[in-house]
């Protein structure tokens, strides 16, 4: 089983490792493709998509890691047919949010959807998008633990030259000093 992972990864920490890992475990996903959005159309990106697809191959080692130049799902699926029935997988907050993408229903014609839900989020709000779906069977869920920690809180946590060692795994720690990135000097040299 192929598995789509898609984010900006701005920076990967150790929430994304961790998701990553549960969904292989849980799925049986034998071959993980990381997609790194080049342009998300859902939120504005400083970090150039050069770095952060380094910081993604440092955080994702034994998984295949590609930029992705589509800034919806469904074109990207759309760009690789060669993808036999993948499942892509997704938290329970973007779930939440599935309405609102570009042709959900398209989405999941090309691909199943694993959702990874959390101890207490709130069930009704999965049953709500489910039962607006025209092939709900197509969304599998497992859960994971609760790994509070967001990209954001970590490059402002950066920016202030803050320690981040405990919530980004230690190769995308180096590679981020290494290339001077995300603190008051930061300078996004594609060679760091």
């Amino acid at each position: 089983m192929i598995g789509l992972y898609g984010g900006s990864f701005d920076p990967p920490h150790r929430g994304h490792v961790e998701l990553a890992r549960r969904a292989k475990e849980e799925l049986g996903v034998g071959k993980l493709v990381v997609l790194v959005s080049g342009a998300p159309g859902h939120k504005a990106v400083e970090t150039p998509a050069d770095v952060r697809l380094r910081l993604a191959r440092a955080a994702f080692p034994d998984d295949e890691v590609v930029l992705d130049e589509h800034a919806r799902t469904v074109d990207t699926l759309r760009a690789h047919p060669e993808w036999s029935d993948p499942v892509f997988i997704v938290g329970a907050d973007e779930f939440a949010d599935f309405l609102a993408w570009k042709e959900p229903d398209e989405v999941l014609r090309r691909t199943r959807l694993a959702v990874a839900t959390r101890p207490g989020f709130p069930r009704e709000r999965l049953q709500a998008v489910l039962e607006r779906l025209e092939q709900p069977d197509r969304v599998l869920f497992f859960e994971i633990e609760p790994t509070p920690v967001a990209s954001r809180d970590l490059r402002a946590r950066l920016a202030r030259g803050e320690d981040v060692a405990d919530e980004v795994p230690s190769a995308v720690v180096r590679t981020i000093k290494k290339g001077g990135l995300y603190g008051p000097l930061r300078g996004y040299n594609s060679g760091a």
